[in-house]
């Protein structure tokens, strides 16, 4: 008797990591990719920093009060959270298991300290990528041309920016976004390679023991 392979095909979801120094590209190169993609959600994480204009709450993040944000981490909501430039984000964790349960695949737009967080609750079900600037110097220029801090600022995500990408180590990928096309190309290869992994296809062994029994 052949076997026929159900559809949709029953799959984990996977949590696609994305951390990068301010300017390097992630937020861009992460927002194209959630765009290109139906089963991919981008997790959307609270913050106590002011919105950016043009910026939503609940669709780029959660703005919340101080004390709000207190209240959250006293009740354990938070996958992950952390401090920077001065604010705080944090992943809600529910949302985020109840995707992963649902095949759903979620993007984490995060630094490397959330990163950190976030492989070490969730090992088998993370996949991170580090986005490296081409130079320190393009770096500075991108900040620069963004025109959406003070020089002050600006100058604080420079300094910054040495210790984060001295944590690249600790990431499965490295993509320099020296041309914005080809490091969305890279991160799109990344995602659908982790995406066909054996582990996270659940409907493979009976589907493959089914093929085995047809031998009988």
């Amino acid at each position: 008797m052949s076997v026929h392979l159900e559809h949709p095909r029953k799959r984990r979801g996977l949590l696609l990591i994305v951390s990068s120094p301010s300017g390097a590209g992630k937020t861009s190169l992460s927002r194209r990719l959630v765009a290109d993609h139906a089963d991919l959600a981008l997790s959307v994480s609270a913050t106590t920093r002011k919105p950016r204009p043009g910026e939503e709450h609940g669709r780029e993040y959660f703005f919340v009060t101080p004390d709000e944000f207190d209240g959250m981490v006293e009740r354990d909501e938070f996958l992950e959270w952390a401090h920077v430039h001065g604010n705080r984000y944090g992943t809600p964790r529910a949302s985020v298991a109840a995707a992963l349960d649902e095949g759903k695949d979620v993007l984490f737009d995060i630094d490397w300290q959330g990163a950190e967080q976030v492989a070490g609750k969730l090992p088998a079900d993370a996949v991170r990528v580090f986005i490296l600037p081409p130079s320190m110097q393009e770096l500075a220029r991108r900040l620069h041309a963004r025109a959406q801090d003070s020089q002050k600022v600006i100058e604080g995500r420079l300094e910054r920016a040495y210790g984060e990408i001295a944590q690249w180590r600790a990431y499965d990928y490295v993509i320099v976004n020296l041309d914005y096309d080809h490091a969305y190309a890279d991160l799109a290869h990344i995602y659908h390679a982790e995406r066909l992994k054996r582990d996270r296809q659940s409907w493979a062994e009976p589907f493959v023991e089914g093929l085995l029994a047809e031998k009988a």
